[in-house]
């Protein structure tokens, strides 16, 4: 079982490629019929992402469902039902994937040495997106280089989701729910032999060492009850807590920022109050649900308690202060996770918590798509 595959990308005629890719998920397919062509020879598709001083250089590819199923595709977080059911709809709708799911490849110096001699040439389409960020695709169609990185990526231990758990979950049961039709229902990729073109879901893998993972903050709408100064005594009895006159953006693990209605507050766990040894444990995310979210302002459940938001951090603190400002009661600054941290929880087969993670720059819908008819 190969981990990736070649396919014959869906994609925009390259001086359409900026409208196509601008449009709303789920219209992509269906209002760009006259921008998009099918290319003839199924091939990947090298792709960079820039954004600022930040690039990164990736591979676009049909990967294996049956990897993800057998976990050679790891996962870090859980998914919800109906959201995966509202992807399921686009995919059967549509008939194809417009988007893909954002991967990372572990240290693999012969994989980035044969993605940079393939992006030496001028790219095919390049697509500079309003929030500044610029987008390069290059088609590998030559039947010798399709089979390196075909090689290359097979003798790499894992893949691991980086953004796209639910487009991947709805993939799979869209596959799932075909092998329960008839034979004649099922289609083939020509350059798949007999692999069913349901069986593979569309993604970009990139170098986890060139990912770009940002915080994930989080507002509250209450204090549960609570006086600011009775809130302020309970976090104080957990944490060391300091005002301060800027923003706080913690750099240091077991760190926060603490926003309420025209203030700022640097928060730090006690040693005591924080020494497992679980990875999970010390995620920032965990600590902070652990001992101030659970405990202090009972937010148990982060999927599904309607008290609690999360916030990029490519919003950065303004947005808190906006959110606050407009009726939330409390704002919480984290430090970002590493990749190393999602790796480690990833391989162990565990999952981070909910909003643990969000990557800029993130990948475009439209530019390549994966057809299953």
């Amino acid at each position: 079982m190969s981990l990736i595959r070649p396919f014959r990308g869906l994609r925009p005629i390259p001086e359409n490629a900026a409208d196509v890719v601008s449009a709303p998920f789920k219209h992509c397919c269906t209002t760009h019929r006259r921008a998009l062509r099918r290319d003839r020879l199924p091939g990947y598709y090298a792709y960079e992402l820039e954004a600022g001083a930040h690039r990164q250089t990736g591979l676009v590819f049909a990967a294996s469902l049956q990897a993800y199923r057998e976990k050679r595709i790891k996962r870090h977080e859980l998914t919800r039902p109906h959201k995966e059911t509202d992807h399921l709809g686009y995919l059967e709708a549509l008939g194809a994937q417009i988007g893909p799911a954002m991967l990372a490849y572990p240290a693999a110096a012969h994989v980035d040495r044969l993605l940079a001699e393939m992006t030496s040439a001028a790219p095919d389409t390049v697509v500079l997106c309003p929030k500044g960020v610029t987008h390069r695709v290059w088609p590998i169609a030559d039947a010798a280089g399709v089979e390196r990185l075909t090689r290359a990526f097979d003798a790499l231990p894992a893949l691991y989701i980086a953004d796209g758990h639910h487009r991947l979950a709805a993939a799979d049961r869209a596959a799932q729910g075909r092998r329960t039709r008839a034979p004649s229902e099922r289609t083939l990729e020509p350059s798949d032999g007999a692999v069913d073109a349901w069986d593979g879901f569309l993604a970009a893998a990139f170098p986890h060492h060139a990912m770009q993972i940002m915080n994930y903050n989080r507002v509250v709408s209450n204090l549960n009850g609570m006086s600011e100064a009775q809130f302020l005594e309970r976090v104080g009895e957990r944490f060391s807590m300091t005002a301060s006159q800027q923003p706080v953006l913690p750099t240091n693990a077991r760190e926060f920022g603490l926003y309420l209605p025209g203030r700022w507050f640097h928060l730090k766990l006690s040693a005591a109050a924080g020494d497992s040894d679980h990875p999970l444990a010390r995620l920032d995310v965990n600590v902070l649900t652990e001992h101030l979210l659970k405990p202090i302002l009972a937010i148990a459940d982060l999927g599904d308690d309607r008290r609690i938001d999360f916030v990029g951090g490519n919003l950065g603190a303004a947005e808190l202060e906006r959110r606050v400002a407009a009726g939330m009661a409390a704002a919480f600054v984290l430090r970002a996770a590493g990749m190393d941290d999602l790796i480690g929880v990833a391989e162990r087969g565990e999952v981070m918590p909910p909003k643990s993670t969000w990557f800029e720059p993130k990948v475009a819908d439209g530019l390549v798509s994966y057809l299953f008819e």
